[in-house]
């Protein structure tokens, strides 16, 4: 019985490559398989390739040039430290961008993206001990290392835009601006899980029973 299956796939072959016979000059219109019967003004429609000449304009050009005034769809991205996480001098630029404000929205908005994207690799605390970690798949970063407790947020940004090792890119998933704010909610968890007690506001050490 297989063999049939192998002999009607080679008929079919066989069928296909008469239809298309490289080098032979054919007087009428090719096969259309499965034409548009609904709308068959769209089987043949009228079209201009690119930088191919056109009797319509004046200037007899298919491509048109850009109107006086306009302006990009896209923002220009001029803000080194926003978009690409440097400074002024061209290194890894540290603290957070002027655009960028640290407050409870920015956390609550980092949060939710590092749940997203981060936690099944890194973990809920940024540990590396993530859902692929039960499954040995790679051994995600500990956030809470001096390596990255020490790494600059800018080098940061950079690693989520554009991957590293074996982490891929985020730079088509997360806008900077949610790139910026993961790396806030980062930042919280490090302090969270290395804080000290110099880092406690006096007026809440009573309550701890701190002094």
């Amino acid at each position: 019985m297989r063999y049939a299956y192998f002999v009607l796939a080679f008929l079919c072959v066989l069928l296909v490559s008469l239809y298309g016979v490289r080098g032979t000059t054919f007087t009428k219109p090719p096969i259309m398989v499965f034409p548009d019967t609904f709308f068959p003004e769209m089987n043949h429609q009228a079209k201009y390739k690119p930088q191919a000449e056109s009797a319509f304009f004046s200037d007899g050009r298919t491509d048109r040039p850009l109107p006086p005034g306009v302006v990009s769809r896209n923002p220009l991205r001029a803000d080194d430290h926003l978009y690409r996480g440097k400074d002024a001098t061209g290194q890894w630029a540290r603290g957070f961008p002027a655009a960028i404000t640290v407050d409870a929205r920015l956390m609550a908005r980092g949060r939710e993206r590092f749940t997203i994207y981060c936690q099944p690799c890194h973990g809920a605390l940024g540990d590396g001990k993530g859902i692929v970690s039960q499954y040995n798949w790679g051994a995600p970063a500990n956030f809470h290392s001096d390596l990255f407790r020490n790494m600059s947020e800018g080098e940061i940004f950079n690693t989520v835009t554009n991957g590293k090792n074996t982490m891929f890119a985020y730079g088509d998933k997360l806008v900077p601006e949610d790139r910026w704010a993961v790396i806030a909610y980062l930042r919280a968890l490090q302090r969270a899980q290395n804080s000290r007690v110099e880092d406690v506001e006096p007026n809440h050490k009573t309550e701890l029973g701190l002094k």
